[in-house]
């Protein structure tokens, strides 16, 4: 027994395995799985139902929910089941998403009666379907409308017990009405609803005019209409695309109101393509960052339907609030579309005016259904009243061949000889009561011959014509506009008149101290920083050559000893303390190796009359106009802002006409007017006719200082020069001769 066990193994060992090419598995196993999902399952059909959709709605008219009271959800899943073989839960889901409660759908399905959760909430979730109710809408005679009358083909369920409609014969597109998202392999749908009066004069127009165009279409479909409201930010040019292709996004708001008496925003409608936790997520997760003006987030949606706000701090502007809200947090949202639709168990992706023909080709189909089938039930009455009408001319006869007839078997054909006529006609004959072989009621009967008669006529008629099968869908589309057309939900705004958000809105405004070193650091700090600790801790060897308060917004200016220009603005620094050395400005502006800052403006004004005036280590200077460093757009670096003839000694900003004092490499100094300085109106102008200073060879300008006083308090009356060029006066703390008189 071990042996022939071990022979076993060798053989499976040693046996080839089968190979079969990718392509033909692909083939064989992929792609009929493939196709089922798309089909059966994930994309709608040219009806608007997925066939999950239509299993359930189909179920509940065979249950008689039309009509009546509602009935326990599980009940209607319990038997839909019979026409679709999923878990109780799937089907719950989706019954659920046809609901009235869940508010999915501009037109629902569903009459429903308790929680069906909420489609703009992943909080509200529905209950039980032990615990909730549901019939069909009254707006449902409109997707089984000829459904008893042959209009669409019956198949039969999964198993073989029943029949079920392979589609339902709407009479208005339903599948730009209803909403539908669906995830097939490699292939999706993503179809907004649209405005069912809208898509009904759409879709008329199309019928009386084929060659109806976009334009047209734009006039009379204004944009997507979405359960939620909102708004919607019209592009026309991307309206456009995506009528004509199918594919394109969709831009939507929320809507909202300021309540001025409490400080507070309330959202009344949000995108549909998002929900209310997400959009406090992101409100909550950012407010210390980006939502500064908002103090609390209020998410109040209950029984009562949606609710949602937030409090304000008390000088916050809420236009600007709602913009930044707007632009960091779902509540403004974008819609994906992509048309994609099965005709005919093809995947097609369609525009508007597309899918509309294929839907005007399926519904004449349907009409036609109708009409044939009413034309057979008709004739077949005026046949069997034909055959009554033959038994007039001798009802006594025919009493006597009933009468004379020995077996009940014999009696249809005795009739069919006695008086010419088919066994249809004989069976009808025979099995008309005793009390109505009178005289009255035959000639009653035979008056509906020429009613019936005329009907056929015009049934004939209008099977004969499509531009009558195109009236009669006409009149249906305006019947269905009138009984249910709603006025829009979503409005719609332009794109234009949307106040866009600048990045200057996107900075919160507030008082700073700012302190700049002669080193390059820079400090911000908050007036409450601030408070108790006045004491800058520096580096060894650095001092502050700028200190003032400021507001978060203002603009600064650096030059560099690399004749360069940078800008930007104080909320671009973080906020540090008065123990930090501060943010080194090279670092967070980007410097260039060996580049360090020489002189910080805040908020300059680029006029002719503000100055820079620039000292160089050669002796001269120079004053050149703010004006010339204006710059077209947000620039933040600006090459060449001054002359590179003679490496730069010192840089000030002239706000008047202070003395700003020179010192040499020889510890000699002039004090002079800035007005004594020639200007030029060139950023790299050198100022080669004007030296400020005279120098001996090897001597150069070590130091520009605008605040001198502290250092050299005798600056006014030593050092003080009343024309240029000038010649130095040794400073008074390296002149031996002063320092003698001093000491004694």
């Amino acid at each position: 027994m071990a042996k022939a066990r071990k022979d076993v193994k060798k053989e499976y060992v040693e046996r080839e395995p089968m190979l079969q090419p990718i392509t033909e598995t692909i083939e064989t196993n992929y792609m009929p799985y493939v196709v089922s999902v798309m089909v059966s399952r994930a994309i709608p059909e040219i009806d608007g139902f997925k066939p999950a959709h239509r299993k359930i709605l189909y179920t509940m008219y065979k249950m008689g929910l039309m009509n009546g009271p509602r009935r326990k959800s599980a009940n209607i899943v319990g038997e839909t089941m019979k026409l679709h073989p999923h878990g109780d839960m799937s089907i719950y889901e989706t019954m659920v998403r046809l609901s009235r409660g869940n508010e999915t759908l501009l037109h629902p399905f569903i009459d429903s009666k308790g929680s069906f959760g909420k489609q703009y909430s992943t909080g509200m979730v529905f209950a039980a379907p032990r615990y909730t109710e549901a019939r069909l809408e009254p707006f449902c005679a409109e997707i089984f409308s000829g459904i008893e009358r042959d209009a669409v083909d019956m198949v039969d369920n999964y198993d073989g017990t029943m029949k079920e409609p392979k589609l339902l014969p709407t009479t208005f597109p339903n599948i730009l009405v209803s909403s539908n998202l669906g995830i097939a392999v490699g292939l999706a749908s993503s179809i907004c609803s649209f405005n069912l009066g809208e898509i009904c004069d759409a879709t008329i127009a199309i019928l009386k005019n084929p060659k109806t165009n976009t334009e047209k279409l734009l006039e009379l479909v204004k944009a997507p209409d979405f359960p939620g409201g909102g708004y919607v930010v019209y592009d026309k040019e991307q309206m456009a695309k995506i009528y004509e292709t199918g594919r394109g996004t969709i831009k939507l708001r929320a809507k909202y109101e300021y309540n001025k008496a409490e400080n507070r925003i309330d959202f009344l409608e949000i995108p549909y393509s998002t929900t209310i936790e997400a959009i406090k997520k992101e409100i909550i997760d950012n407010r210390d960052e980006k939502f500064k003006e908002v103090t609390a987030f209020f998410d109040e949606i209950g029984k009562d339907g949606f609710k949602a706000s937030v409090d304000l701090k008390k000088d916050a502007d809420p236009e600007k609030v709602m913009q930044k809200l707007y632009k960091f947090t779902p509540l403004e949202d974008s819609f994906s579309c992509n048309f994609n639709v099965i005709v005919d168990n093809v995947p097609k992706q369609l525009g508007i005016k597309a899918i509309i023909e294929e839907w005007i080709r399926f519904r004449i189909k349907c009409v036609r259904r109708e009409f044939s089938f009413d034309l057979n039930k008709k004739n077949e009455k005026l046949h069997l009243l034909l055959g009554l009408g033959k038994i007039l001319l001798d009802i006594d006869k025919a009493i006597r061949i009933v009468r004379d007839t020995e077996k009940d078997q014999d009696v249809v054909p005795n009739l069919m000889v006695g008086f010419d006529i088919d066994r249809d006609q004989a069976e009808y004959i025979a099995d008309i009561k005793l009390r109505h072989l009178n005289r009255e009621y035959i000639l009653n009967r035979l008056n509906d011959i020429e009613a019936l008669q005329k009907e056929i006529a015009t049934i004939k008629e209008i099977l004969a014509d499509e531009l009558k099968v195109k009236a009669y869908i006409v009149k249906q589309l305006l019947d269905v506009k009138k009984k249910y057309g709603k006025p829009r939900k979503t409005q719609i705004i332009y794109a234009s008149d949307i106040v866009k958000l600048t990045k200057d809105d996107m900075i919160e405004d507030y008082d700073v101290n700012l302190f700049f070193t002669k080193d390059g650091y820079l400090k911000k700090i908050t007036n409450q920083s601030l408070r108790g600790n006045a004491e800058q801790k520096l580096k060894e060897g650095d001092s502050l050559i700028y200190s003032g308060e400021v507001r978060n917004k203002d603009e600064l200016m650096f030059f560099t000893n690399q004749a360069q220009v940078y800008f930007a603005r104080v909320s671009d620094f973080d906020l540090t303390k008065a123990s930090e050395l501060g943010e080194y400005v090279g670092k967070r502006l980007n410097f260039d190796d060996g580049e360090r800052p020489v002189l910080m403006i805040v908020n300059p004004a680029f006029t002719d009359e503000q100055k820079i005036i620039f000292v160089f280590e050669n002796g001269k200077a120079v004053r050149i106009p703010m004006s010339v460093y204006a710059t077209q757009g947000a620039r933040k670096k600006l090459k060449k802002a001054y002359s590179t003839a003679s490496p730069l000694a010192g840089a000030i900003y002239e706000k008047s006409d202070k003395h700003i004092l020179l010192i040499n490499s020889e510890d000699k100094a002039i004090l002079i007017r800035p007005s004594l300085i020639s200007e030029k109106t060139t950023r790299t102008a050198a100022g080669s006719s004007v030296f400020a200073m005279n120098l001996n060879k090897n001597q150069k300008i070590t130091e520009v200082l605008e605040n001198y006083e502290e250092r050299y308090p005798e600056a006014n009356q030593r050092y003080r020069k009343i024309k240029v060029p000038a010649t130095g006066v040794l400073l008074s703390d390296k002149d031996i001769t002063t320092k003698q008189i001093k000491i004694k």
